[in-house]
């Protein structure tokens, strides 16, 4: 076996996982939970998220 042979097997197998990523993701039943994904980051918060304030002391210095 020649490494062109790995090669070429390496692309087709490549092309194959690709093709079938394509597929389920344009899968009518995948759709609906990708369109709520997408939509994650619209969505706001139910309770914000308060963040502690950080105060510096001031004092000696070490």
């Amino acid at each position: 076996m020649n490494i062109n042979d790995l090669r070429s097997i390496a692309t087709v197998g490549s092309f194959i996982v690709f093709v079938s990523i394509l597929i389920w993701t344009w899968k009518k039943r995948n759709s609906r939970d990708f369109k709520e994904a997408a939509n994650l980051p619209f969505v706001e918060d139910a309770k914000p998220i308060k963040h502690k304030k950080i105060i510096a002391k001031k004092g000696k210095r070490e």
